[in-house]
Order: structure tokens, then sequence, then C-alpha cells
């Protein structure tokens, strides 16, 4: 090993060192930052997540799985996004992949990749933005998926977390990654100044995990106008209607919304002429 390398893997034990010094949390205590945000037992939860946020943790990335699967119990449901791409969905569809609902690996980080595997976890079948779903109905919210027009709209589990009266999840992530603004996108998509989705229309085919074949028509988002896409313009609005909830644990930030609280943030500035795109 180089100098270099070794007074790099020296800072890195010693950061690793510091946080678990100073800025130590249990399993436990990550619970209870939770349950102060009224996540409870019943709750259906779309969850963002990352894990190298999860400084000074004492436990395992799976140990994080069941302590959201214990807070909202099994008469809850949990929603983790498991896109198999990183970049465009555009890019990625025009590569003409087969998406595995099985076997295809979910590119959204550690946590979401070991959930998907999980005994008891669903995943829909969507050729570009899958779900993992565990808990009670997971199975109706997963269903049927890749008849949905677009990814996250109408007839996806996005829309079904809005009528299950869902919260979503926030876990060392911040607002940009709000994967359920784009089932707002479809609904107000007459109303925006720009159309978030492609005029094309993608066929892509997905396989369940029995191994049949599934042809899935969608149009997908624009990448010119995904670009543009801020949705931290939409803060202020979450705040003024005190939706937006935030704890935190150690050095991890954890921020609570309710799906409806965003839809309606959304209208509101609408309403007064004020769109998330720059």
């Amino acid at each position: 090993m180089s100098f270099k390398n070794r007074i790099k893997s020296l800072l890195k034990r010693l950061r690793v060192f510091y946080e678990h010094a100073f800025y130590s949390f249990s399993a436990t205590e990550f619970e209870q930052a939770l349950r102060d945000l009224s996540i409870t037992s019943g709750d259906t939860i779309l969850v963002h997540s990352s894990f190298d946020a999860f400084k000074g943790f004492q436990g395992k990335p799976t140990d994080i799985i069941a302590t959201l699967q214990k807070a909202v119990s099994p008469t809850g449901i949990i929603i983790m996004p498991t896109m198999p791409f990183t970049g465009t969905a555009v890019d990625y569809a025009r590569a003409n992949p087969l998406f595995d609902a099985k076997r295809t690996p979910s590119r959204m980080g550690l946590i979401t990749e070991l959930f998907r595997r999980s005994s008891g976890v669903i995943r829909s079948l969507h050729p570009t933005h899958p779900v993992a779903v565990w808990g009670n109905q997971a199975e109706a919210i997963a269903a049927q998926h890749y008849l949905a027009r677009t990814p996250c709209g109408q007839g996806s589990p996005f829309e079904r977390l809005l009528e299950h009266q869902g919260k979503i999840l926030l876990i060392g992530t911040g607002i940009g990654v709000l994967t359920f603004y784009h089932y707002i996108e479809e609904l107000f998509e007459e109303r925006l100044p720009i159309n978030p989705f492609t005029k094309e229309l993608f066929l892509l085919k997905v396989k369940d995990p029995e191994g049949n074949l599934h042809s899935c028509e969608t149009r997908l988002f624009e990448p010119a106008v995904s670009r543009r896409r801020n949705l931290h313009k939409i803060v202020p609005e979450l705040k003024r209607i005190e939706a937006l909830h935030r704890r935190r644990i150690g050095k991890l930030d954890i921020t609570v919304l309710r799906a409806q609280d965003v839809l309606n943030a959304t209208r509101n500035l609408l309403d007064r002429g004020i769109h998330c795109y720059d």
C-alpha cells in the first residue's frame, strides 16, 4: 500500500471512530425517532434512504429494514423505489432492457436492494420505476404496475400510496428524490408550463417472478425537463401548511411528509402561478 493510500485509510478509520464516539445511535433510538415523527403501526410509508447517511449507526443495513417493519407492523405497508438504472429512464429504455422482477438489481442504494431481496417483499412489474412492497396488501399495491401509462401515475403504486393516506419518509436524503412528485406531474399535466413527459411511447418487456413476459407501453420523463425540476421550491409551502416534519438523530436527518400534503402544497403553488421548474 502506498503512503498516500495509508494516509487515506488512517483518516477514514479516524473519521469512523469520531462518528461512533460522538454521533452513535442504535436501532432502538432510530425507532424512537420514527415514533417521534408519528410513524406508527398500520402506516403506509414510501421510503427514500441513503445508507451512507447512517454515520455512527450501531447496526447493519438489515437492522434499518427490520426497524421500519417493526415501526409500521405487518398491518402497515413499506414501499421502496427500486429503479434498475442510474442516469435517465429514456437512456435506459433506449437500450431495450428486459426487466426481470426477480433478478434485476435495484440501483437506488444498498437498503433498497437488501429490502427487495427480503422475505415477504413483492416487487411491482415496471421496466423503469418498479417498487418493492412489504406488509398488508402488498400484492394489491404492486398489482399491474406495467399497465400504468406513465411510471408513477394513475394505476401505479404511487397513486395507491395516496389512496392509503400514505406518508413519505426521507432518511438521509433531500426532497429532490421525491418520486411521488411524478404522480402529481401526471395529475396536473395540463396545468404545468412545460410537459414533463416524452411524446414518444416506449414499448418495453417485463418478466414476472414466474418467468412470464408482459408488455409495458409507457411515456417516460423528458430528460431536458427533468434537469429543470426543482422540488426545493415546494419546501416553503410545506412549511407554511405545517406539513414538513423533521428529526435529527446523530448526524442522520429524517423527514416525514404526508402524500396528501405534498399534493395540496403543489396545488396551492399552481393556483398562485408557481411551478417546480427552473
